[in-house]
């Protein structure tokens, strides 16, 4: 199947099987004009919801009950299939992209695809499935502002997926010590993950940006017009190593850990 194909079938799926199938052999030798999405088509009983203040995530000190983590991983599960979205809409959107950045969006949407089924089995051994609670937007209202290749890099490896960097292991802790194993350990699968992505990220930060910028003014500069800021790139607590596992320079680092503190983020 072509990979544009692969990728239009992801956004037009009405199933959650669609969302998560894979041809298992993918070519791009017709990669297609130019197709945006302005939302995609979702399964019934998972569309969009607007989120209520009363809506946030259960705070760590709520794990011990089951069905507080179970909350937890269904709204993780939701930015995992938003990612896998969003990465279609970026191989629809820029077919001209250097080839092996698509191939490796394309291995990327693949593992996302993965972790949705993770989850998935993790919510239903804490007795819930995937769409009995709201799904939201997030990542979608910034599908506008991703007009180049860059702009995806910069959103979604360098900000959302880097945040996860200590995200994952924050949750992973909790949910371990309260006992769940199962949840923790999915939660370091992520992270092995996501510094993979992150990894991708950067190194096409460098290929991608312009030659006269370094690669946080490339960055930031990319990632005001999406309407974020670096702020969004990390949890409550900044984990270096798994960014230099990543391949994050620690003066990089070192200018993260700044801003946010000249921000108090």
């Amino acid at each position: 199947m072509e990979l544009h194909e692969w990728a239009k079938s992801i956004l037009e799926a009405d199933t959650l099987e669609g969302k998560l199938a894979h041809p298992g052999e993918l070519t791009d030798d017709e990669p297609g004009p130019p197709l945006v999405f302005k939302e995609p088509v979702r399964p019934s009983g998972m569309g969009f919801s607007w989120r209520t203040r009363e809506e946030k995530l259960p705070p760590f000190q709520e794990h011990h009950d089951p069905d507080k983590r179970a909350i937890c991983l269904h709204r993780f599960a939701g930015h995992e299939l938003l990612a896998v979205e969003i990465m279609a809409f970026t191989l629809l959107a820029f077919p001209d992209a250097p080839k092996y950045f698509r191939k490796g969006l394309a291995n990327t949407l693949y593992e996302e695809q993965g972790h949705v089924r993770l989850y998935m089995d993790a919510m239903e051994k804490l007795g819930i499935r995937f769409g009995d609670l709201p799904l939201y937007r997030h990542f979608w209202n910034h599908t506008p502002q991703i007009t180049s290749p860059l702009h995806y890099i910069s959103m979604m490896s360098l900000t959302f997926e880097m945040a996860n960097l200590d995200f994952a292991p924050m949750y992973g802790k909790s949910f371990l010590h309260h006992g769940d194993e199962n949840s923790a350990q999915l939660m370091a699968t992520i992270l092995k993950d996501e510094i993979s992505h992150v990894s991708f990220g950067w190194n096409w930060l460098k290929k991608l940006k312009n030659p006269n910028a370094n690669e946080w003014d490339a960055w930031e500069s990319t990632l005001s017009t999406t309407l974020l800021t670096p702020k969004r790139a990390k949890g409550f607590v900044l984990h270096e190593a798994h960014r230099g596992k990543a391949g994050i320079p620690q003066e990089w680092i070192n200018k993260l850990k700044s801003f946010c503190e000249k921000k108090a983020c």
